[in-house]
């Protein structure tokens, strides 16, 4: 069994990594942080002429039908350069729930307009911060129309498409398409901890939905371990990012005549960090090919993925900052920037104990 991806989607990863780094993203990142300008749309078109936003999409749908291999080498080089996009917004959920679960008639009309980057999307999940659970979703879906309340909801705040999870007549939680330009939303934009995601709540008054997929928390489920594991990419390649900044600087900077990387304290941290990344790495692996696959162990593959992608992530991020003494937490370094995603990232999709009482849960059936 091989779990390494093919030649061409390493080269294609490469590829994303320099021009990501030719455009930089990360000064794009600081330059729209306080700006009203929600995201780079330079950059978003460039990415969508590139195929990067149908990388899912049947080529009869507009898409480039890169697979999801490449989607993963994708999410790890956007969370490594962060780049001010709703790219995992719009791919990882939009996209992918269309894919899976959209009738022939909203994949004709989305997916082309998705893949080239005229329409934004999102995924609204929570009703606050508690993990996901049917009994935890008040919002309903009515004749066709939906009322309720979703906070908080990335980019929430300019998003054209939402896939809003709500109960149904049948009282059952699905997946529910909903055009967000369309009457009956209002949009209130939230401050959070990383600003760079224009976050919001959402409130639905009679707003006109589709349903998506056969309906229940099944179809929840199944979106959420697709999610998490395209997720998960994103967060070893933040925390990879945050290790490389680390190991440089403790390199160049000198204390007693040395660099400070040659001390054990530095050294020890810098290995722990290393380790938790590359378990999670290996995670990731598992469940880039489970997700190719269609294999029955992705609700595994899938909660060790988050699980270890967060810690490692938390990990990486916080000890960069350590690594760079009292100047890595000022504005003028990129570190913060990697902590703030870090921190947003782990509670997306619910919270590391709800992701680590899934692994249990996914075990458990697995062996009966």
């Amino acid at each position: 069994m091989n779990f390494d991806f093919s030649a061409e989607v390493k080269m294609m990863g490469e590829e994303a990594r320099r021009f990501l780094s030719d455009r930089g993203a990360i000064r794009s990142l600081r330059r729209l942080y306080d700006s009203d300008e929600p995201f780079d749309r330079g950059l978003w078109q460039a990415i969508a002429e590139m195929g990067w936003l149908g990388a899912i999409v049947p080529e009869e749908h507009g898409g480039s039908a890169l697979g999801y291999e490449a989607l993963c080498i994708l999410a790890g080089e956007i969370g490594a350069a962060l780049p001010p996009l709703p790219f995992a917004a719009t791919s990882y959920f939009v996209i992918d729930t269309l894919v899976r679960s959209g009738s022939e008639a909203q994949k004709s009309e989305y997916l082309p307009r998705l893949a080239a980057g005229e329409l934004t999307g999102t995924f609204a999940l929570a009703e606050g911060l508690g993990n996901p659970s049917p009994k935890a979703i008040e919002a309903r879906v009515e004749r066709g129309r939906l009322t309720g309340v979703k906070q908080p909801v990335v980019y929430g705040a300019v998003a054209d498409l939402a896939v809003v999870v709500a109960v149904d007549e049948t009282d059952e939680p699905g997946l529910k398409l909903v055009d967000l330009t369309a009457g009956g939303v209002e949009r209130h934009p939230i401050e959070t901890f990383d600003r760079s995601r224009r976050e919001a709540t959402l409130r639905f008054n009679d707003a006109p939905c589709h349903p998506l997929g056969e309906g229940g928390w099944g179809d929840v489920l199944r979106a959420l371990d697709r999610a998490a594991i395209l997720l998960a990419f994103e967060q070893v390649g933040g925390a990879q990012a945050c290790l490389d900044m680390a190991r440089d600087y403790a390199l160049e900077r000198y204390a007693f005549g040395r660099p400070i990387g040659s001390f054990q304290a530095i050294k020890h941290k810098l290995a722990d960090v290393y380790v938790a990344l590359e378990l999670a790495r290996a995670h990731c692996y598992y469940g880039a090919w489970a997700l190719e696959t269609g294999s029955a162990e992705l609700p595994v593959a899938a909660a060790a993925a988050r699980v270890a992608a967060s810690e490692a992530y938390h990990q990486a991020s916080k000890e960069n900052i350590q690594t760079h003494g009292g100047m890595g937490i000022t504005w003028e370094l990129d570190c913060h920037f990697y902590y703030r995603r870090a921190k947003s990232l782990s509670l997306e999709l619910g919270s590391p104990g709800f992701w680590k009482d899934r692994l249990i849960g996914a075990i458990e059936a697995a062996r009966e």
